[in-house]
C-alpha cells in the first residue's frame, strides 16, 4: 500500500488500472484529461491506450474490445458526450461483455465548455446507470465498482466526476495489487452482437427491468448512505462534490438526517423512503441540475408523502447555474436550518479596500502564438471586403478578442467548417472563411470539408497547424506522428486528405513570415469552390523561443499601432510608449510588421 497526495483524475486512472482495465481510449476535453494521460503513464506495459481522433471513435474502439471480454474505459467531457451518444445510445441496447466505463467529466461554470450539460439525464435517457464521486478518494475507490457493476449487469456505465473532483487533491491509500483480467476474445453471436429492431425491442425490455433492479440493488450500495435522524424533521440530499461542502459545513450531527445519493441512475428509492421516513423539509444539492430534486419530488408523489417539502433549485432556494461552494451552501443551510451563524461563518472574505483590486485578465492568445499572425495575415488580406469568420473550438476560439476580432461564430468543434457553407448560400457575395486546428480537422472536421466539395459551396478554409493539441495540454493526433504511447507512427498529412476529398487549391503558408501569409490567402480567396490556406508553424509553448524583441525608446513615437493591431501580451504600455518584456517576448516577430517605424529590432 503506498499513500500519496493525488489528483483526482489520477485517482480515477490509477482505480481503474487497479481493477484490470485492458483497454482506454479517450479524446482530451478538460476537465477529463488528466485520466488517459496517467493510464498511460503508469501503463505495466499490457493496457492498449489511446487518444482516437475523436469521441465516437473513442466510443466504438472500447466497445470492439468489450465486446471480447476485456475492460476498457473511456474517457471525455461532457460536450463529447454528444460527439459519441450515437453508438453509445445502441450500444446500452446491445450491451457489453467485458465492463465498460464510460468517463464523462462535467464541467459546472463552465470553466473550459460550450456548456453546463449534465451527463445525468443523459444517463436518463439512454437507460443507463451513472455513479457520481464526491471525492478523489470516493473516485478511486468508485470507479473499481464501477467495472463491477458493468460486468454483473452486462451494460456500459458512466462515471461521471464534475470538475473540483477531477482536480482536486487528497491523500490516498493506493493499493499496489491490480486484478489480471483476461479477455476470451471476440465469440460470433449474431443474435447478441448484431442490432436488429427485433432484438432492440427485446433489450429494451430487458433495459426497463434492470433499472428496477438497479433501484433496488442501488439502497444497499455502499456509497449511497444515509445518516443522522429526524429530530429537526430537516433533512438534506447531496451527490458529488456537494455532498463533501455540506459534510464541511455540518460535520458529524445527529440532530439533521443526510442523504449521500452516489447513484442517480437508478436511483436508490427504498433508501431515499428511508431517508424521508419522519421528515417534513429537505433540501437538496448538487451539479448541475435537479436531478436528486426531481427523483426525490417523483418520490414523495408516488407514495402520497405529502407532509413532506422538498427545497432546492426547482423551488428557487439554490442557484440553478454554476459551480456549488461552501459558502453558497452555508448561505442556503442556514436560512434552510434557521441557523444564520453558518453563513458568517463560511462567508467569502471582503476583499481589502485598501489594497488596489485585481486586473481583469481576459483569456488571450499566448506571446509567439502562431495563431495571432495568422488571423492578423487573413484580417490584412481581407480588407475593405465583406468577409464572415467563422471560428472552432481550440486556442484559435481567442481570435474572437480584440483587437483581432476574427472570430464572428463559434459552435461545437468542426461546425465552421459547415456554418460558413449555410452562410454562403443564403450570402453568395460574403467571403466566407472557416478557421479549424489541426487537431480539429482530424476528429470533426474532414466531413464538413466534403460537404462543401460535394454541394459547391463558395469557402475557404484556413487550417491553423501548430503541430499540437493545444489548449488541453499538447497531446499528439494523427498529424503528430506520435501516438500516446510515444510509438513512431506515419504522419497522416492533412494536404493529402484534401486532395482526395477533391479540394483543388491548397496553399501553405508559414504565418510568422506575414508579408508571404497575406499573399497565400489573397491568391486563394477570388478562386471558386473550396479553396485551402494551411498556416504551418509549431504552438509557441512545445518549441524554444528565439531572441526576443525591443523597442527603441528613443525612436518610438507612440503611436501604439503594435499593441492596437494584434494585441500580443507582451507588449505593454510604458512611459507613453510601447514597451515589450523580454520574459514574455517569443521572438515571433509580427509586432515587426505593425511599427510604421520600424524601432522593433531583435535584441543582440
Amino acid at each position: 500500500m503506498k499513500r500519496d497526495l493525488i489528483m483526482g483524475n489520477q485517482a480515477i486512472a490509477l482505480g481503474a488500472i487497479q481493477a484490470g482495465v485492458n483497454l482506454v481510449s479517450g479524446y482530451p476535453g478538460t476537465p477529463s484529461t488528466e485520466v488517459l494521460e496517467t493510464v498511460a503513464k503508469n501503463n505495466p506495459g499490457d493496457i492498449h491506450v489511446e487518444w482516437s481522433v475523436n469521441e465516437k471513435a473513442a466510443l466504438e474502439v472500447a466497445a470492439g474490445a468489450a465486446y471480447s471480454g476485456a475492460r476498457v474505459m473511456v474517457t471525455m467531457k461532457q460536450v463529447g458526450l454528444n460527439v459519441a451518444a450515437d453508438p453509445l445510445m445502441s450500444l446500452n441496447y446491445v450491451g457489453i461483455k467485458g465492463g465498460m466505463v464510460v468517463m464523462v467529466a462535467d464541467d459546472p461554470g463552465p470553466i473550459s465548455s460550450q456548456t453546463e450539460q449534465d451527463t445525468r439525464h443523459f444517463a436518463k435517457f439512454a437507460k443507463m446507470m451513472v455513479f457520481d464521486p464526491s471525492s478523489p478518494k470516493e473516485a478511486y475507490e468508485m470507479i473499481q465498482d464501477a467495472f463491477e457493476y458493468s460486468e454483473k449487469y452486462g451494460r456500459p456505465v458512466f462515471f461521471r466526476p464534475t470538475t473540483r473532483v477531477c482536480h482536486g487533491y487528497q491523500t490516498i491509500d493506493i493499493s499496489e495489487e491490480r486484478k489480471i483480467n483476461k479477455p476470451e476474445g471476440f465469440i460470433k453471436d449474431t443474435f447478441r452482437w448484431v442490432i436488429f429492431p427485433r432484438t432492440s425491442f427485446m433489450n429494451h425490455q430487458k433495459l426497463e427491468q434492470m433499472m428496477v433492479d438497479l433501484s433496488k440493488d442501488f439502497s444497499s450500495y455502499r456509497f449511497n448512505q444515509v445518516t443522522g435522524t429526524a429530530t429537526k424533521k430537516k433533512g438534506i440530499a447531496a451527490s458529488g462534490v456537494s455532498f463533501e461542502y455540506v459534510k464541511e459545513i455540518i460535520g458529524d450531527r445527529e440532530d439533521i438526517k443526510l442523504f449521500k445519493v452516489a447513484t442517480t441512475n437508478a436511483f436508490p428509492e427504498q433508501m431515499a423512503l428511508e431517508f424521508l421516513d419522519g421528515l417534513e423539509e429537505v433540501v437538496v444539492y448538487e451539479e448541475l441540475d435537479p436531478v436528486v430534486e426531481q427523483e426525490l419530488t417523483y418520490i414523495c408523489g408516488k407514495n402520497h408523502l405529502t407532509d413532506v417539502t422538498i427545497f432546492g433549485k426547482l423551488t428557487g432556494n439554490n442557484v440553478n447555474a454554476g459551480e456549488n461552494t461552501v459558502a453558497k451552501i452555508a448561505d442556503s443551510l442556514s436560512e434552510f436550518l434557521g441557523e444564520p451563524e453558518l453563513a458568517e461563518k463560511y462567508a467569502v472574505p471582503v476583499a481589502d479596500e485598501t489594497q488596489p483590486a485585481l486586473p481583469v485578465r481576459p483569456p488571450v492568445l499566448c506571446a509567439g502564438c502562431p495563431h495571432r499572425a495568422s488571423f492578423y495575415a487573413v484580417k490584412q488580406a481581407m480588407k475593405g471586403k465583406k468577409s464572415v469568420f467563422c471560428g472552432d473550438i481550440g486556442c484559435y476560439t481567442l481570435g474572437n478578442a480584440k483587437p483581432l476580432d476574427m472570430c464572428d461564430t463559434c459552435l461545437c468543434m468542426g461546425a465552421d467548417v459547415t456554418i460558413t457553407q449555410g452562410i454562403h448560400h443564403i450570402e453568395p457575395d460574403t467571403y466566407n472563411f472557416a478557421f479549424i486546428g489541426d487537431s480539429t480537422f482530424f476528429a470533426s472536421g474532414m466531413t464538413g470539408v466534403v460537404n462543401a466539395v460535394y454541394n459547391q459551396a463558395e469557402m475557404t478554409l484556413i487550417v491553423l497547424d501548430n503541430s499540437t493539441t493545444a489548449m488541453t495540454g499538447h497531446q499528439p493526433h494523427p498529424g503528430t506522428g506520435v501516438t500516446m504511447m510515444g510509438d513512431i507512427v506515419n504522419k497522416v498529412s492533412i494536404e493529402k486528405i484534401l486532395e482526395a476529398m477533391g479540394v483543388t487549391k491548397i496553399v501553405k503558408a508559414d504565418p510568422l513570415k506575414l508579408d508571404e501569409a497575406i499573399e497565400a490567402v489573397k491568391s486563394v480567396v477570388d478562386l471558386p469552390g473550396v479553396k485551402v490556406v494551411i498556416f504551418k508553424s509549431p504552438c509557441a509553448a512545445i518549441v524554444k523561443p528565439t531572441k526576443a524583441f525591443s523597442i527603441d525608446m528613443d525612436k518610438c513615437i507612440g503611436c501604439m499601432e503594435c499593441i492596437s493591431e494584434i494585441g500580443c501580451p507582451a507588449i505593454v504600455l510604458k512611459d507613453g510608449h510601447a514597451f515589450i518584456e523580454p520574459s514574455q517576448c517569443f521572438g515571433c516577430g509580427t509586432c515587426t510588421y505593425t511599427c510604421p517605424t520600424n524601432v522593433i529590432t531583435r535584441r543582440s
